[in-house]
């Protein structure tokens, strides 16, 4: 069964979102794929892992050494690195996501209606769990509406 969680972004932008996320997945010793059709958003996730408390290292799809790379930026879904988890940080759903044990979908107002269309069509498969969560006035996440 795949795991689906929604990522309401309310407060983080989606790549300072993404470095709380992958910072837990590698401490738990997952990898990660991370995946925008934005080059500019890539380097910005990119970026963002560098700089995060103890620096969270990455590589961008394609640049020879995907296999080794804990977290995994590229335009397209891939398992070029082991990765258990997706996360899209673009706002866009992609059937892929459902072959990786759980898949992250971080998504704006802007991407919001997209993201609700996702979760009724996801809700129809019986092979998904589907999890929602959204910031509080404090910043942090709460599972649930």
């Amino acid at each position: 069964m795949a795991r689906v969680d929604f990522y309401h972004l309310t407060r983080d932008s989606a790549e300072g979102a993404l470095a709380m996320l992958a910072g837990k997945a590698l401490g738990a010793g997952q990898r990660m794929m991370v995946v925008s059709s934005d080059p500019a958003q890539r380097t910005a996730v990119s970026r963002s892992l560098w700089e995060a408390p103890g620096f969270l290292a990455n590589g961008e799809a394609g640049g020879g050494d995907d296999a080794r790379q804990p977290v995994l930026i590229g335009e397209t879904p891939a398992k070029a690195n082991a990765a258990s988890i997706i996360a899209l940080v673009d706002g866009k759903w992609r059937d892929e996501a459902l072959s990786f044990d759980r898949a992250l979908l971080l998504f704006s107002e802007s991407t919001i209606a997209d993201a609700r269309n996702c979760w009724r069509a996801l809700g129809q498969n019986a092979e998904v769990e589907r999890h929602y969560w959204s910031q509080d006035a404090s910043g942090r996440w709460r599972e649930g509406p």
